[in-house]
């Protein structure tokens, strides 16, 4: 099984509840499941985080954590389109393009082998919304794809603070 993270997953966790330099522990854990094949983040996710200018970009840009964890395959053009046109819309503009971000290429890179791919995001199911509004547990379900958040990916795949000395 391969876990593909959105970037929220790491945004969330750096800001939110394992800040690096606080909880390391969670940061060395995702390297360790990269090096091991089950954490994944597609490239165009992981270049969208690294861009940025802070600890989590600094820790995104070490040459360690890319090689684990960045997930080497090209993304097939013609899923992005299937996912961007069947459940964001045919006609976005850019502003809609904006709110979508990477959200199809994410799912795309699911589509390749969905009985081993699981997305993980912080998005909650909101079935409601439309168009570029969609969020990725709700287009995931319309292409038969799982998600899970961040806390059930740390309970399936045994986070803990202790993990390294763990039986």
């Amino acid at each position: 099984m391969i876990y593909l993270l959105d970037a929220n997953v790491l945004i969330d966790a750096n800001r939110d509840y394992y800040r690096i330099g606080s909880v390391d522990e969670f940061w060395e854990w995702l390297v360790h499941h990269g090096e091991q094949g089950n954490i994944k983040i597609p490239e165009e996710i992981y270049e969208e985080i690294k861009a940025g200018n802070d600890d989590l970009a600094a820790w995104t840009k070490e040459r360690e954590t890319e090689e684990a964890l960045k997930l080497a395959e090209e993304v097939d053009i013609e899923l992005v389109r299937k996912v961007t046109k069947e459940e964001y819309g045919d006609n976005l503009s850019d502003i809609d393009l904006e709110k979508i971000e990477r959200d199809p290429f994410l799912i795309a890179y699911a589509l390749v082998n969905p009985p081993e791919r699981i997305i993980v995001t912080t998005e909650n199911s909101k079935p409601s919304k439309q168009g570029a509004n969609r969020h990725i547990p709700d287009v995931s379900k319309q292409f038969g794809l799982q998600s899970i958040n961040t806390y059930e990916l740390t309970r399936l795949l045994r986070f803990s603070t202790k993990w390294k000395t763990a039986p």
